[in-house]
């Protein structure tokens, strides 16, 4: 536990509520943090939590709720989420507000699916909004598809509510929901749901997967319209050609030294889920890559992982919650803030200033490693520009919509692209 107020707080609440349990797992509690509490039912209670150390957070709130419809036919919807995540979480990494870079968080909804209760409208929140983007990745591997009803209006109105949307007047907030089916279906009307996410600041994008016209009948640009967002039309089968970079070899290099520079801290169980977690969502990133050669081939590999090492390499890619080297470059007071039975191994027994020393020695590495990965990336993508050009590819997926919904909408609430 912590040396701190916080901890105190924690065991009288789990007391309290001892049919609820922590749905956050974090060693540094932030000053007055909300802290959602979650019961074997799925009933949550929101409570504060105070604390007299507070982590230094200066980032500006984007908070993004992506939900999926995973009826039949949406295979393709899903495993384009999963190939264009760091597409889209590139695109945010270069973004800033007054000075300030963006503190993602990304929640993930499936609906439409009948593996799902129908007392609860076929809905569930596979991940509240977090800022684990490698959480994110493994929520999106693990859908799978299967025939159902999808009601909008009800999964839209899940999100709005269950959400602790950041209260943060300069966030960014929306929701994109994607589907092909008709936006009215439900007893929970989309015009509600719609009304309540825009009372919130919450903007409401719509993706239909099909033509355009159906989508206008189906009712999805009016959702859009009446959420305040975009909507769009995509072709949800549609496989990104993979082009396989003579800059992969050397990523695949970078981001194996990368990794070594990680000192998740927590529990012993959480460091472990944290460090192979990393892993996995390389490996899924890397898909069929093989030896990362020249050539082009169908499927997700290579623009995935590309997309993904580069924004391990940027600000983006925050896990100062779980990691001490992201958690001192916040707040260089950190490490006194950890129990040591919560810090890695193979720190246990050092003494604070040799545990200073080697938080110090990983974030040189690690900076040293990102300005190459960022280097070589550059380097990358004016490769893949140059090859896609010529092979004409058309921007009618389900990242596409994203990068060009949050480009258009951050740059109106006064995002531009960060100074290097």
């Amino acid at each position: 536990m912590l040396k701190t107020s916080a901890a105190t707080n924690c065991a009288i609440l789990l007391a309290i509520f001892g049919a609820f349990a922590l749905n956050q797992a974090s060693t540094i509690i932030r000053a007055q943090e909300t802290v959602t509490l979650t019961n074997q039912k799925g009933e949550e209670l929101k409570v504060k939590i105070g604390d007299d150390e507070k982590v230094k957070d200066d980032r500006i709130p984007v908070d993004v709720a992506i939900l999926l419809d995973t009826s039949n036919s949406m295979d393709g919807l899903i495993n384009q989420a999963r190939n264009q995540l760091w597409q889209i979480v590139q695109r945010l990494s270069v973004a800033e507000k007054n000075g300030r870079k963006p503190a993602l968080r990304v929640s993930v909804f499936e609906y439409g699916n009948t593996n799902l209760p129908a007392t609860e409208n076929y809905i569930r929140q596979v991940l509240p909004l977090s800022d684990d983007l490698d959480k994110v990745s493994e929520a999106l591997f693990g859908l799978t598809t299967k025939g159902g009803d999808e009601y909008c209006g009800a999964v839209i109105g899940e999100a709005v509510t269950r959400l602790d949307w950041s209260s943060d007047d300069d966030a960014y907030k929306s929701i994109f929901i994607a589907g092909n089916e008709a936006f009215t279906q439900g007893q929970v009307s989309y015009l509600s749901s719609c009304a309540d996410a825009k009372e919130k600041g919450v903007l409401v994008n719509t993706i239909h997967c099909g033509d355009h016209s159906t989508g206008v009948k189906g009712k999805w640009a009016d959702g859009a319209e009446k959420g305040g967002g975009q909507s769009f039309n995509i072709n949800q089968d549609r496989r990104q050609v993979t082009i396989h970079c003579p800059q992969d070899k050397v990523l695949i290099e970078l981001n194996g030294k990368l990794n070594k520079t990680y000192l998740w801290y927590g529990a012993k169980s959480a460091r472990s889920r944290y460090s192979s977690n990393q892993l996995a969502q390389d490996t899924n990133a890397m898909g069929g890559m093989g030896g990362g050669g020249m050539g082009i081939g169908m499927g997700p590999s290579s623009s995935a992982f590309g997309g993904r090492v580069a924004s391990k390499a940027s600000k983006i890619y925050d896990n100062r919650s779980r990691d001490l080297v992201d958690a001192v470059e916040a707040d260089e007071e950190a490490i006194t803030k950890v129990e040591g039975k919560n810090l890695p191994e193979a720190m246990q027994k050092m003494t604070v200033e040799e545990r200073k020393k080697h938080v110090a020695d990983n974030a040189a590495k690690r900076k040293k490693i990102q300005d190459e990965i960022k280097k070589v990336a550059a380097e990358r993508e004016a490769f893949l520009i140059a090859e896609r050009k010529k092979l004409g590819e058309k921007k009618d997926t389900f990242g596409d919509a994203i990068v060009q919904a949050i480009d258009q909408q951050m740059a109106s609430q006064g995002f531009s692209k960060a100074k290097k």
